[in-house]
């Protein structure tokens, strides 16, 4: 069983206190990919964490071409110099970047921030989406082109890559809730308001589900009745954030911390990692959770939700629309119209998770237990690199 990162790399900034590292867990054709994220709670052992995840969130995806990776940079986001604190990391790694290694964005830097920094600094060869040894291809060079194409497809009001986690998250729900005989209209609390909180809001709306709660970095909003998330996402004014001046009378504005407090059906984190832990696993009122963020519930609260009896569907199944995408358009497997592409990765998490309950009751083991199981990350090869002629 593969359980250890192939390389963990660490950078220290010169010019201020930040501190980064560059996680790939295994490289598959030559190839590995993930996120980089920017926040002052980062550690080593988180982002190794999340590569891992990648790499099962590849097998996930019935990949055959990558592997995971992930990197993480500890700064505070806010920073008005967070762009350049990102620029000397992302050239301490180019090595990494230029043979075999693809990093976008996530929580604190957005996708399109770091492919301006790509060509800001022109490092050669970057970003690869591919190995070396499939560039030369025409139909992977339309492919390609077809990739960056997507990104940028409107969809249900987003742009395809903000919008594609979101929605192959509510689909998760939807078959996990209804894997367990759930009615409809059940009621939902979404901790997160980026673009996989907003889209997993938008669809489970769109399929009749009740959002109650809603949560960011500053405030919770609640209403018993359910909330207009249409209303929330289009009154945004910065991104990831709730604008509270859109809210209507009947909205209770409560701390953001006081999620823990509300009794709903569905709980799904969709934000930081470890909101879920041995200090409030047993207090939960929720009778399913669904982890569209990475790394959400701790193994102790694992422990403690698996003995309440309250199934946790797991984030490398439920948040694999993007790295599907990213995955199985530049080798055409998709075609190239949004919604073909939605449905893709909905019909493949939900087919995910209908198996995962039938072996959590055949074998009696937890959805995690059996999406590990499932969806083992291959062996990792080498880096992208021609060392005196030989791969």
């Amino acid at each position: 069983m593969l359980n250890k990162p192939y390389i963990v790399i660490e950078w220290n900034d010169t010019e201020t206190d930040a501190v980064g590292w560059l996680c790939c867990f295994n490289f598959v054709s030559n190839y590995c990919s993930g996120g980089l994220r920017v926040h002052e709670t980062v550690t080593r052992e988180e982002v190794i964490k999340l590569a891992t995840g990648m790499g099962y969130k590849y097998a996930a995806c019935h990949s055959k071409v990558g592997g995971g990776a992930k990197a993480g940079i500890r700064y505070d986001n806010t920073k008005p110099d967070k762009l350049e604190v990102v620029k000397r990391f992302l050239l301490a790694i180019a090595p990494y970047l230029e043979n075999g290694v693809s990093l976008g964005g996530d929580l604190g830097i957005g996708y399109g921030q770091v492919m301006d920094l790509y060509k800001e600094l022109a490092i050669p060869g970057v970003p690869h989406l591919v190995a070396k040894k499939y560039e030369s291809d025409p139909k992977i060079i339309q492919g390609l082109k077809d990739n960056d194409t997507l990104f940028d497809m409107p969809y249900r009001g987003f742009v395809m890559y903000d919008a594609i986690t979101g929605y192959g998250a509510a689909a998760g729900l939807d078959e996990s809730w209804k894997q367990m005989g759930g009615e409809p209209g059940a009621t939902v609390m979404i901790q997160g308001f980026g673009a996989v909180g907003t889209g997993a809001a938008r669809c489970l709306s769109e399929m009749g589900y009740k959002v109650v709660a809603i949560s960011d970095a500053k405030c919770m909003v609640y209403c018993e009745n359910g909330l207009d998330v249409d209303l929330l996402i289009n009154s945004v004014k910065d991104r990831g954030y709730l604008n509270q001046e859109a809210f209507l009378p009947e909205y209770q504005v409560m701390k953001n911390t006081q999620w823990e407090e509300i009794a709903c059906d569905i709980f799904m984190p969709a934000a930081l990692d470890g909101v879920i832990n041995e200090k409030n696993a047993d207090k939960l009122q929720f009778k399913l959770i669904v982890e569209a963020a990475n790394i959400p519930t701790t193994p102790e609260a694992d422990v403690i939700l698996e003995k309440r009896n309250i199934p946790v569907a797991p984030d490398f199944i439920v948040n694999l629309g993007a790295t599907r995408l990213c995955d199985a358009v530049p080798f055409g497997l998709i075609p190239l119209e949004p919604q073909a592409l939605v449905d893709d990765s909905q019909n493949i998490i939900r087919e995910h998770i209908s198996n995962l309950f039938r072996m959590k009751k055949e074998q009696g083991i937890t959805l995690r237990e059996a999406a590990r199981i499932r969806c083992q990350p291959l062996p990792s090869e080498a880096p992208d690199v021609d060392w005196q002629g030989k791969k």
